[in-house]
Formats: C-alpha cells, structure tokens, sequence
C-alpha cells in the first residue's frame, strides 16, 4: 500500500558520478538526514580524472551511507542514438561493477544528458527498472546551463519518463530553486538534479557550494521531505498495468 504523496516532496539527484559530490555535498546530506542519488557512468573522464571523478570505492561509501547509486550508463551515450543491444550492454556493465563493489543493482536509471525517447523507455522497462528521470524538455526549452522543468505528476508523466523540475547551473539561482520547490504540492513532486558541487571539468553545470549550502539549508529550516529517485515507490506504485 503507497502512502498519500505529501505536499514539500522533493527528490534529490546528482548525475556524473563527480568527485566533489562524495567529498562535499553528500556530508552536507548526512547532516541534514537528506537521501539522494547518485548517478554513475564510466564515460565522460570518470576512469581517467580521479582527482575529478569519484573511485569505485567512494561510490561504496556512498551506499553504504545509505545513499542510493543509480545506473547513468557505461559511455555516457545519447540512448535514443543507440541500438537496443548496445544499450543493454551499457547497462549491464555498471550493474556488474555495482555487484563486484557489493553495491546492489541499480533500480533507478538517469538518461544521458537528458536525451530520451518511447524506445529507450521500453528497454529500461525491460532491464527492471522502476523509476528513471529525464531532463527539463519537452514541456520547458533545455537550457544546459540550468532551468526550470515541471514537477513530477504520476498521474500523467510516466515513472520511466521522471522530468527534472529544476536543473542546477549558472542560469539556474535561488529564485528558480524557491520556484522549483513551490511546485511540490497537490500530488505533485519537485525533482532537482545537481552535478558537481563544484563541478570544475563542465561549468556550464557548476553549482558553488556556497550556493548550494543554502539551497540544502533552506530544505532543512522549512521541513521539507528530501528524498531519493527509488524511495518514490513508497508513494507511487511503478507496477507495469
């Protein structure tokens, strides 16, 4: 039985797997007693920059902080570009380096900057999937320095298709944060992604950590429920019908 879905529900996700994420926002989340998740990939620079991009190790500890790592894909590919066996082999990939960290299998998949389509959707269905977040489009333009999305209505948007309610950048500020989190009531649900807290290989996702200090404060001081992508299975039933 799924619980009402509250006003002020906000679900907290980074993608990116960016080293600044374990070393500063997540004890920041701790200390707030926030969940969140956190999306891995092996693209981007994450084997190459481990003075930028977390270790496999970090991305235990993580989980054994009781955050929830997510599947972001092996390459970082736009899926809607990749054929389905290509994109199960992504898949694949970190869920076996999750198992070999004792880390458990993914439930909750992120699209690779944000590119998604009715295929991709059927695949993560297929892979088990229960939840998986998209970007701010079509509903809003994709700003990919930051803006405002809508909020998660599981009454029309579908759990495989999550969009992001407000995405973290330099044209994204305290104001679009205020917004974001007033659109978390009456059954629906504000979704926020953040890369790195700094992120110092792609500003156009910066978030300061000053900055982003006061958006956890604000959180906290105004009672806010702050969540991770796969603990919406206690208000929302993903069952395929």
């Amino acid at each position: 039985m799924v619980k009402p879905i509250p006003d002020k529900l906000v679900v907290l996700t980074f993608d990116d797997g960016v080293k600044s994420q374990a070393t500063f926002a997540a004890p920041l989340l701790k200390q707030y007693g926030f969940n969140a998740t956190f999306y891995i990939t092996e693209g981007l620079n994450f084997l190459d920059k481990k003075t930028r991009y977390m270790t496999w190790e970090e991305v235990k500890t993580l989980h054994d902080e009781g955050f929830e790592i997510g599947n972001h894909t092996r390459h970082h590919k736009n899926v809607t570009t990749q054929s389905r066996e290509e994109l199960q082999a992504d898949l694949i990939h970190i869920d076996h380096r999750c198992k070999s960290y004792g880390i458990p299998i993914p439930e909750t998949f992120c699209y690779p900057g944000y590119s998604n389509n009715l295929e991709a959707a059927a695949a993560l269905a297929d892979h088990g999937f229960r939840f998986a977040r998209r970007g701010t489009a079509p509903e809003y333009p994709y700003n990919k320095e930051g803006g405002r999305g809508p909020a998660y209505d599981p009454q029309t948007h579908s759990p495989l298709l999550i969009p992001t309610t407000g995405t973290s950048g330099p044209h994204w500020d305290f104001d679009d944060f205020l917004w974001a989190l007033d659109q978390a009531k009456d059954g629906n649900i504000a979704v926020l992604t953040f890369h790195g807290v700094p992120d110092l290989d792609h500003p156009w996702v910066h978030t300061d950590p000053e900055v982003f200090t006061s958006y956890m404060d604000h959180l906290h001081k105004n009672d806010y429920t702050v969540i991770a992508l796969k603990d919406l299975d206690s208000y929302i039933d993903s069952t395929p019908s």
